[in-house]
Protein backbone atom coordinates (compact mmCIF):
# COMPACT_ATOMS: atom_id res chain seq x y z
CA UNK A 1 0.00 0.00 0.00
CA UNK A 2 1.74 3.79 -1.34
CA UNK A 3 0.53 6.98 0.92
CA UNK A 4 -0.41 9.78 -1.51
CA UNK A 5 3.02 11.24 -1.16
CA UNK A 6 4.49 8.05 -2.82
CA UNK A 7 2.33 8.37 -5.51
CA UNK A 8 2.43 11.44 -6.11
CA UNK A 9 6.38 11.26 -6.53
CA UNK A 10 5.64 7.99 -8.34
CA UNK A 11 3.40 10.16 -11.35
CA UNK A 12 5.72 13.54 -10.32
CA UNK A 13 2.92 15.39 -9.35
CA UNK A 14 1.82 17.44 -6.46
CA UNK A 15 -0.08 16.00 -3.68
CA UNK A 16 -2.83 17.65 -4.14
CA UNK A 17 -3.79 16.32 -7.83
CA UNK A 18 -2.99 12.94 -6.11
CA UNK A 19 -6.10 13.47 -3.77
CA UNK A 20 -8.05 14.78 -7.04
CA UNK A 21 -7.55 11.83 -8.75
CA UNK A 22 -9.38 9.77 -5.72
CA UNK A 23 -11.64 12.05 -4.99
CA UNK A 24 -13.23 11.93 -8.58
CA UNK A 25 -12.92 8.12 -8.81
CA UNK A 26 -10.43 8.27 -11.34
CA UNK A 27 -7.63 6.46 -8.98
CA UNK A 28 -8.78 3.53 -6.63
CA UNK A 29 -7.92 4.23 -3.53
CA UNK A 30 -8.76 2.75 0.13
CA UNK A 31 -9.65 4.81 3.38
CA UNK A 32 -7.69 3.35 6.68
CA UNK A 33 -9.17 5.35 9.93
CA UNK A 34 -7.98 9.34 8.50
CA UNK A 35 -5.42 8.45 5.84
CA UNK A 36 -5.54 7.25 2.13
CA UNK A 37 -3.85 4.00 0.94
CA UNK A 38 -3.45 3.02 -2.89
CA UNK A 39 -2.53 -0.41 -4.15
CA UNK A 40 0.75 -0.67 -6.13
CA UNK A 41 -1.88 -3.04 -8.82
CA UNK A 42 -4.70 -0.19 -8.20
CA UNK A 43 -1.73 2.54 -9.31
CA UNK A 44 -0.01 0.23 -12.36
CA UNK A 45 -3.48 0.06 -13.93
CA UNK A 46 -3.87 3.85 -13.73
CA UNK A 47 -0.59 4.09 -15.58
CA UNK A 48 -1.68 1.59 -17.94
CA UNK A 49 -4.81 3.38 -18.80
CA UNK A 50 -3.57 6.53 -18.57
CA UNK A 51 -0.34 6.67 -20.89
CA UNK A 52 -0.67 7.06 -24.66
CA UNK A 53 0.48 4.31 -26.02
CA UNK A 54 3.14 4.71 -29.36
CA UNK A 55 1.61 3.58 -32.49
Amino acid sequence: MLTIREVAQRLGMCRAAVYRLCDRGTLPHIRISNSIRVQEEALEHFLREHTEQAP
